[in-house]
């Protein structure tokens, strides 16, 4: 990535990106003050965002949504549709905010191509999660008490029993965390309004339950991996691999992801999370010695998303990532966005830059500036920030947040004391290599091995 293409993305703001995400302020407002307590600004609010969506298929439903809420009754149906036209807006912003990356890059992308009908909302879990919810939008968040919040942990215990509604599981599971962590919410000075708002809607909206499964489309090549980025919360761990697909047959490289993940508590956090996931010894390794995979027959979800199956895979020999970002990162097809994944923040495009300064912050190249996200330098890696000031060519993942484009590392080659050296998100994925905090994890103990060691005789017991 040159200055001149990181001058041409910061210069395409989207055009009506700010209207649209003030539109979804009023509503993230109405949900903080609860929707049985509208008062006459926040009703103009919903009606603002009633009147913006008019012309669309959703204005009637939406419309009569405001109207039935604003006369004191809150549905199901009714918060599903405020749900639909809030993801809508951040849709729209991330389309265009993609849509500018993609020109800047160069980038060619695909259509998206999956399913796009939905079915009645179903019932069992999904319905309880779907009146936890409701009670939340109907308190608001400033209304929020411990007995709410914990009314949904049998709620996540069912889903998380299903493994096709673990990622509401989950997804619910945190949003419960952090209000129980705010409580009491409303003795708070300032709401974290859009970032609960965000989880609130997405998770009502996956809590529909409908649409059919998406086809996926069984890929074999040779996967070359740019690097790792770790997730992690309280009570989960994923860590998502993006990599370059080079497909048998000799079709066009692809850009796709694949992801592992496990459950865990929150005392085991940094390095040892990569324990958490030993049972998939070929991914781990292909991080941690960077070697390719030969893929066979792994299913490929439209979005880009590879199903990992250890039993597809057989590691190949060592790939120099940034020869793979230099080689084929610029003539790969990148993957189409889900439906419910177009969000800003959701925008994570892998990039190559080069020849820059760094003062561990911001880097500089031919007078363009870009920040760096130091929030997502991964605990469980040997990227640090003082890593990033040394550093001159990077592989990571450009990201949105606001009207900033930010740049999270994966990858670093840097000079330290006049040596060259080069550092991966995933190069712990066996276990630590720098001396220094191998001793120091060693002097703390495991603390996977203790815990499952006191499971163990829990169970025996």
């Amino acid at each position: 990535m040159l200055g001149v293409q990181l001058t041409e993305l910061r210069a395409a703001e989207p055009a009506g990106a700010a209207a649209a995400l003030d539109l979804a302020a009023g509503l993230d407002d109405a949900l903080g003050d609860g929707l049985a307590r509208l008062g006459a600004e926040r009703l103009a609010a919903l009606t603002d965002l009633a009147g913006a969506f008019a012309a669309t298929p959703l204005g009637p439903a939406l419309a009569e949504a405001v109207e039935k809420i604003a006369a004191g009754s809150v549905t199901d149906e009714h918060l599903a549709t405020l749900a639909g036209a809030r993801t809508a807006l951040f849709g729209a912003v991330h389309d265009a905010g993609l849509a500018a990356l993609d020109t800047a890059l160069g980038r060619a992308r695909a259509e998206w191509a999956g399913p796009a009908t939905a079915e009645p909302a179903a019932a069992g879990p999904l319905a309880g999660c779907r009146s936890w919810l409701r009670e939340l939008a109907i308190a608001g968040w400033r209304g929020v008490g411990r007995d709410l919040v914990s009314a949904v942990d049998q709620t996540v215990e069912a889903l998380l029993a299903d493994p096709a509604h673990r990622r509401l599981a989950v997804l619910v599971d945190g949003l419960a965390a952090e209000l129980r962590a705010a409580s009491p919410v409303a003795a708070l000075e300032s709401l974290p309004a859009r970032r609960w708002a965000d989880l609130w809607s997405r998770a009502l909206l996956l809590a529909q339950g409908g649409g059919p499964p998406a086809d996926a489309e069984p890929v074999s090549g040779r996967l070359l991996i740019l690097g790792a980025d770790a997730h992690e919360h309280g009570t989960a761990v994923q860590v998502q691999v993006h990599a370059v697909l080079e497909p048998a047959g000799g079709a066009p490289p692809r850009l796709v992801r694949t992801a592992v993940g496990a459950g865990k508590v929150d005392t085991i956090t940094g390095p040892a999370v990569w324990r958490l996931l030993q049972h998939h010894p070929k991914l781990l390794t292909a991080l941690a010695e960077r070697r390719a995979l030969e893929i066979t027959e792994l299913p490929l979800l439209p979005g880009g998303d590879l199903l990992w199956d250890e039993e597809r895979a057989t590691a190949a020999e060592p790939v120099d990532p940034f020869a793979t970002a230099r080689v084929l990162l610029p003539r790969a097809v990148a993957a189409p966005v889900p439906p419910l994944d177009r969000h800003p923040v959701l925008i994570a495009e892998p990039v190559l830059i080069e020849g820059y300064r760094s003062d561990g912050t911001t880097l500089e190249l031919d007078g363009a500036t870009l920040e760096i996200d130091p929030r997502r330098l991964p605990a469980c890696g040997p990227l640090t920030p003082q890593l990033v000031r040394s550093s001159t060519a990077c592989v990571g993942l450009l990201r949105r947040e606001g009207d900033r484009w930010l740049l999270q590392p994966l990858a670093l080659q840097a000079t330290v004391k006049r040596k060259p050296v080069e550092a991966h998100s995933g190069d712990w994925a066996l276990g630590v290599t720098d001396p220094k905090i191998a001793k120091a994890e060693a002097r703390a103990g495991d603390p996977v091995t203790v815990l499952r060691e006191r499971a163990g005789r829990l169970l025996r017991k």
